[in-house]
């Protein structure tokens, strides 16, 4: 016989096995064979060499088994090997006798799946034949984890993945299937292995264990024990058999016995098959994991080669393989245990084997999980981006804190690239969102001079429901703001210098810690960007755009604010106004406006404003003078057409003409006084015009009470209180919009209160009306003063003629120059009843006028304007004239107080 040395290590290994079961070569051939292929493996669990730790637990084993003496006889032996250099490899010795110490059933983690290494080919020099496992392949899973099998499954996770099924959710692990887990080692944590899988009985030493798998045959696949799927004598189909079926069911796989049926979209067992009740209506129950994983799994696959998805699309699709992962986990441990319970024999309805009342226990919770994965995919179907979003948080509003927690852990998978999108919006005002997922839109067909205007927008159904429309507003004005500083205003400032940027939500865990203070740390994030943002723009029109003081100059030149430099431009002005408009030349009126300037306190503005004040002429209309076709104009570019945008200088332009009108009437009527004025002692010698003068300076009066009324309606009650309150809320404006805003409501103040919008239509014709009277009775007192001078200087050269040929000592005047004179006063007479006939068809057409446009003051919802026409009529002189201004002022007055 060979010595030791000279001994082949399969020689070596098969006295080893003939030695552990007590047997001869011949029984020991299966374990041998089992040997062969364990170390003849590629397995390499990953285990620290620690000799002290491996020493340490056998003597813990030792102890446990109450068994001191050969605790400390170990430890002896163990110090005196350690003195000596016989054996090179003590860990590995004193590991191998730790392992063969073990119950084989208590999950160790140490060993992996043997049941893998057992079909692998034995090496060239094992002098035994072949063995072939008839063993069930494993269940073909996917998603990563299906496509390595079972033994990647179970040598990466092994009973661990049952405490893995929920979010980051762990369900409890079956205790029958599970029935201690030993500690990890100090040496690291290591997945556990399929010892679990073993299931033989508590008292089933090692030594037996080996020898109960001699009871095989040394060639050929093992013979099935009564856990194999056979059918009974009685023709009924074996539990066995179910929980087989069942486990590919679980995965979306048609079994023998129960099938898919198309026609009512549910697993069905064939009717053929004989079965009791409660089999049958056990695995019906659990068949429905099936179907809910075919809703999952159908949504998934179709979803995630929809590139148009988008990110947060696709977000929803890894979340939901996340959990699908978890749920194959679970089933490749049970199909590992149903086929170790094959190999080993276990007989049905023993403690350990699978049944499926024990399936029904431990697949509830994974079926409360797929169910509310299944609905929530009914509940997004259609959805995308932000809308999906939404759809995830509100499924999430439920009491079940179990379902509450796996939609959170969802929600925050789909939330991270809404987040990521926002935070690159607000932090660097770029956009890239191609699927249009983010509620932030961009029209790149925009031009730069509408950018704040039109370019950006919000779409409204995108905006994720735990986001505030407060928040999206703000998050839309960041981004904004960035890009119209850059764009618009040219600032080459880094936006990080704007406003430092926070940590952004990189990973799921933060998107799920920001959602989860969504009022706090999320707020203080936006409203911290917003005001960075909002005052720095603010800061940069102000300072290099001067918006405030073209706001001023707005006031001052187009709402007639400059009293001075307005009244010296209508001085330089009036020669060119009342010529024809067709006879203009705006470089005329462009040089008379520069000299209004230069003679004005208007001098002293910026240069920058007064570059911008020009004439601007409107379209002629036949019969129209310069009076009607004059206006200023102020142009406006740049950043500042964003504030004062062509709708904006539209609306001034209007303001300018009424406002223009309104002082031209008021200059008039100063040239009608100073006229009346003049002529008043050099008419007093014609006695016969007293009547006609009278009636001049009472309807004089009566249109210069009316204009001074409006002129401080229009001056102090709608120009001054509504720039007061524009300046106080453009102090206050917290970004561009408030400005834009407050000034848009400034316009539409001053246009609605000076009668130029829609509603006043009625009154602003009327109150043209008034105008137009007030030039005809111009023109009629200044015909009236030019015949009365006219006749007075005839009179004085005949009286001159007379005295002159009395001096000279001859006759004053012949009789027929004195029947001259006599016929040519008389028919100057004769034309003063035609004069004051048409002062009084003036008169009465003007106060008529005036009575309808008082009726429709009484009548107005304004009640600034209502008070306007008690001023108008502060004397009561219209309301004894007009039956309907009675009746309109007595009830008017009738609950006046309650206005005041």
């Amino acid at each position: 016989m060979a010595t030791l040395d000279q001994k082949s290590p399969n020689v070596l290994l098969q006295s080893l096995c003939c030695r552990i079961t007590g047997k001869s070569e011949a029984e020991v051939a299966h374990q041998f064979q089992y040997a062969v292929r364990v170390i003849g493996s590629n397995y390499a669990p990953t285990i620290e060499r620690d000799e002290f730790l491996v020493s340490e637990k056998i003597k813990k084993e030792l102890l446990k088994q109450r068994r001191e003496a050969d605790a400390a006889l170990f430890s002896e032996l163990h110090r005196n090997l350690q003195t000596q250099s016989v054996l090179k490899h003590r860990w590995s010795v004193l590991y191998l006798l730790l392992s063969l110490s073990e119950d084989p059933r208590k999950p160790s983690g140490r060993v992996g799946n043997y049941g893998a290494l057992f079909a692998q080919a034995l090496p060239r020099d094992a002098h035994s034949t072949p063995f072939y496992c008839t063993r069930p392949q494993s269940l073909a899973l996917g998603y990563g984890d299906r496509s390595t099998g079972l033994s990647a499954s179970v040598g990466t996770s092994g009973i661990s993945s049952l405490g893995v099924y929920t979010l980051n959710g762990p369900t409890a692990t079956p205790q029958s299937l599970l029935a201690s887990q030993a500690p990890q080692s100090a040496a690291g944590s290591q997945p556990l292995g399929s010892r679990l899988a073993w299931a033989l009985p508590a008292s089933c030493s090692p030594s037996s264990a080996l020898a109960a798998l001699a009871t095989r045959p040394a060639l050929g696949p093992p013979v099935p024990s009564s856990r194999a799927i056979r059918p009974r004598p009685d023709g009924e189909v074996s539990e066995a058999a179910l929980v087989r079926d069942i486990l590919y069911v679980f995965q979306g796989i048609d079994g023998k016995f129960i099938k898919m049926s198309g026609q009512e979209n549910c697993y069905k067992i064939d009717g053929k098959v004989v079965l009791c009740k409660s089999l049958r209506d056990t695995s019906s129950r659990l068949a429905e994991l099936g179907w809910l994983h075919n809703k999952v799994r159908k949504y998934t696959d179709v979803r995630s080669l929809d590139r148009a998805f988008g990110l947060v699309g696709q977000s929803f699709c890894a979340a939901l393989h996340q959990e699908l992962k978890e749920y194959y986990r679970l089933l490749s441990v049970l199909h590992s245990q149903l086929q170790v319970e094959d190999e080993q024999g276990v007989i049905v309805c023993t403690e350990s084997s699978l049944t499926l009342r024990r399936l029904l226990v431990w697949m509830y919770d994974p079926k409360v999980r797929l169910k509310t994965l299944a609905a929530l995919v009914d509940f997004c179907q259609g959805r995308k981006g932000g809308e999906l979003a939404s759809a995830v948080h509100s499924y999430g509003k439920t009491g079940d804190p179990q379902m509450r927690a796996l939609v959170q852990h969802i929600l925050s998978l789909v939330s991270h690239p809404i987040l990521n999108f926002l935070y690159r919006w607000i932090y660097d005002g770029e956009l890239e969102d191609t699927y249009h997922e983010f509620f932030v839109a961009s029209d790149p067909n925009v031009k730069t001079d509408r950018l704040w205007h039109d370019k950006y927008s919000l779409r409204k159904s995108m905006i994720p429901s735990f986001i505030t429309m407060d928040q999206a507003r703000k998050v839309l004005l960041i981004g904004k703001s960035i890009n119209f500083l850059h764009q618009v205003c040219h600032d080459r400032t880094p936006p990080s210098k704007i406003t430092p940027a926070s940590t952004s939500a990189d990973t799921p865990k933060d998107a799920a810690e920001l959602l989860s203070d969504l009022e706090g740390a999320f707020q203080e994030k936006i409203d911290a960007a917003y005001f960075d943002t909002s005052k720095y723009l603010l800061d940069v029109l102000n300072r290099n755009y001067l918006l405030l003081e073209h706001l001023q100059a707005m006031r001052r030149y187009l709402l007639l604010g400059q009293g001075d430099f307005i009244r010296h431009l209508m001085d330089l002005l009036k020669p060119e106004l009342v010529r024809p408009a067709t006879t203009l030349y705006q470089h005329n009126l462009t040089g008379i406006l520069e000299t209004a300037v230069r003679a004005t306190n208007a001098q002293y503005d910026n240069a920058e404003i007064l570059k911008r004040l020009d004439v601007r002429l409107l379209e002629v209309s036949p019969g129209d003078t310069g009076w009607d076709v004059f206006s200023l104009d102020y142009h406006v570019d740049g950043p500042i057409a964003t504030v004062f945008t062509r709708e904006c200088m539209g609306h001034y332009l209007r303001v300018f003409n009424f406002l223009w009108r309104a002082k031209r009437m008021e200059y008039t009527l100063t040239d009608i006084w100073k006229g009346q004025m003049c002529n008043a002692k050099l008419l007093k010698t014609m006695p016969e015009l007293n009547g006609v003068l009278h009636q001049c300076h009472i309807l004089a009066s009566e249109m210069v009470h009316f204009i001074h009324q409006m002129q401080y309606y229009i001056t102090f009650e709608v120009l001054e209180c509504s720039w007061d309150e524009l300046w106080n809320r453009v102090q206050q404006a917290q970004d561009l919009d408030h400005i834009i805003a407050a000034h848009d409501m400034f316009l539409d103040s001053v246009i609605s209160r000076c009668l130029l919008d829609n509603n006043s239509r009625s009154l602003l014709n009327q109150l043209r009306a008034i105008f137009d009277q007030i030039i005809e009775f111009q023109s009629a007192q200044d015909s009236l003063y030019r015949s009365a001078l006219e006749e007075l200087a005839l009179r004085l050269q005949f009286e001159e003629k007379k005295q002159q040929r009395e001096e000279e000592g001859q006759w004053g005047v012949t009789a027929e120059q004195e029947a001259e004179e006599k016929r040519r006063i008389q028919e100057f007479q004769d034309t003063i009843p035609k004069m004051r006939s048409q002062l009084r068809i003036l008169t009465h057409f003007y106060q008529s006028i005036v009575q309808q446009f008082l009726v429709l003051l009484m009548t107005s919802t304004d009640e600034s304007l209502r008070f306007l026409s008690f001023r108008l009529d502060f004397n009561e002189h219209y309301k004894a004239r007009e039956p309907r201004l009675r009746a309109s002022l007595g009830t008017n007055r009738g609950r006046r107080p309650s206005n005041i």
